[in-house]
């Protein structure tokens, strides 16, 4: 996992601009999966989450970094709402909310800690 705060940032907005570009509501058999189907995935849906760097391990409970999908796991809201938890229980209009609230909370973050 790389240590630079500048590809983080980057790929955060790439991120936000896929969700912003509606990367989520693509037509297709199935619709895509949050990070799993977005250019923040490294592995684009082969071999295993983890094992090659993804730089959104860091947001990963310790308890979960080893999930066949750890994304998943990622804590959008106070709330304690995960991925997982808003695939389960919510809309995709509330999950595509917290990701993008989640989004900018960290993108916010980051660029404060810049130089």
């Amino acid at each position: 996992m790389t240590s630079d705060p500048r590809a983080l940032l980057q790929l955060l907005k790439d991120e936000l601009s896929f969700l912003e570009a509606g990367g989520y509501r693509l037509p297709g058999w199935k619709p895509p999966l949050v990070f799993e189907d977005s250019p923040s995935c490294i592995m684009h849906g082969s071999g295993r989450c983890g094992e090659a760097g993804c730089l959104l391990l860091r947001f990963v409970p310790p308890e979960h970094q080893s999930a066949s999908v750890p994304c998943r796991h990622i804590v959008l809201k106070e709330s304690g709402e995960t991925v997982d938890s808003l695939y389960n229980s919510g809309t995709t209009e509330e999950l595509e909310d917290a990701l993008r609230d989640w989004l900018h909370v960290r993108l916010k973050e980051l660029e404060a800690r810049k130089p």
